[in-house]
């Protein structure tokens, strides 16, 4: 079945004028919440969340202040909306590197290489990510560090899986996670900050990357 565009002579398709209904209400308030959490986080790209205003926000998301109260009640409301949206992300790259074998080598290649993917896919969130867990006493950046801890707790579950690990005490399967999470937040934020972007660089740091987590690895299998 077509249509044809009033004054245009042209048919269009059931999609397109599908595409030509009104938005309602209901999807203009979610694009307009997606906006203020878009423009929070183009606003973080080189300052933590405690010293951005709401003013900052609204302006960039072309909306008038008191807008903002419709969609958010304060600014540290918006701020865990944005940390659970970035956990989101590292969760769905740690879905994606699991199932990968036990052996060490190659586990370590393929976590790396889909950090890589990820952080180039969601530089903003990344460093979101890593600036808030330094970011001191606020409501988000102590919800970021309890979010990060959680991660790690999953992250020990799936390390308890390799045959030398499988004995370990649960507080050291999560200081080893710890240990690895860190490592790749610091490895995302080394790919973000590195200028000027270059598929050389960023080898270089996945190259160097990768054998650190061969490092934790050979370090674990002696641990007692």
């Amino acid at each position: 079945m077509t249509q044809v565009a009033p004054g245009s002579g042209r048919k269009i398709d059931d999609v397109s004028a599908e595409s030509m209904k009104p938005v309602s209400r209901q999807e203009r308030k979610q694009r307009t919440r997606q906006a203020l959490l878009d423009a929070a986080l183009a606003q973080l790209a080189d300052r933590p969340f405690a010293v951005l205003s709401l003013r900052e926000v609204t302006k960039q998301a072309d909306i008038v202040p008191t807008a903002f109260y419709r969609h958010f009640t304060s600014m540290d409301e918006l701020g865990l909306v944005l940390l659970g949206e970035s956990m989101a992300v590292l969760r769905r790259m740690l879905d994606a590197a699991r199932d990968t074998g036990t052996d060490f080598d190659q586990v370590a290649r393929t976590v790396v290489r889909t950090l890589h993917e990820y952080t180039r896919a969601h530089e903003a969130h990344f460093r979101f990510l890593a600036r808030e867990r330094h970011g001191g006493s606020g409501a988000v950046p102590q919800a970021a560090r309890t979010e990060l801890r959680m991660f790690a707790g999953d992250l020990a579950v799936d390390l308890a899986r390799f045959d030398c690990l499988r004995r370990w005490r649960t507080d050291d399967l999560r200081m080893l996670a710890d240990m690895i999470v860190t490592m790749l937040l610091s490895t995302a934020v080394e790919l973000i900050e590195t200028v000027p972007h270059s598929a050389e660089s960023d080898e270089r740091i996945l190259a160097t990357a990768e054998n650190r987590l061969k490092l934790i690895a050979r370090g674990a299998e002696h641990w007692q």
